[in-house]
């Protein structure tokens, strides 16, 4: 065989082990594991939407809603990120939750695998509202300032589901 053949087989076999390579990075244990919602749904509808289509556009409806929200007034609970919070994050066998940026929290274990910064949490709660309400009922204090999110009374009646 001369060396131009050789080169030749050298270089497909580089190229078949670069193009596998992308596989074996996403082998079974190398993705998130994005932990399941509590609330009650099917496989086709996880929440307010079919599955593929939140993982796919979960940031623009939660965009939309706080564009309504915020710039128009209009709240609706839909496409909430509290309650999102309500169905998504999940104490843990010990009954402790999972706060924003671990990996076991809901938002976090894609965002971090994914290298894609959120600031939701940067005003908004990262627990259930239940959260809060079981650590009243215990008598623990909650941080200083958000005695009023300990209630279900945070949005004005009337709201729209």
């Amino acid at each position: 065989m001369s060396v131009g053949l050789h080169k030749k087989k050298l270089k497909l076999l580089l190229a078949g082990l670069i193009l596998t390579l992308p596989l074996s990075l996403f082998a079974e244990g190398n993705l998130p594991i994005v932990p399941k919602a509590k609330a009650k749904a099917t496989a086709e509808y996880g929440c307010v939407n079919p599955v593929a289509d939140m993982r796919k556009n979960h940031m623009e409806y939660l965009l939309h809603q706080r564009d309504q929200t915020m710039h128009k007034g209009i709240r609706t609970k839909k496409y909430s990120l509290a309650k999102c919070i309500e169905c998504h994050v999940t104490p843990d066998k010990n009954g402790k939750y999972a706060e924003y940026g671990d990996d076991d929290f809901f938002c976090s274990s894609c965002h971090n695998y994914a290298a894609v910064s959120i600031d939701c949490f940067q005003c908004h709660n990262d627990k259930p509202q239940s959260a809060y309400s079981s650590l009243s009922s215990n008598k623990q204090s909650l941080p200083e300032g958000h005695e009023k999110f300990a209630s279900n009374d945070t949005l004005p009646s009337g709201d729209a589901e």
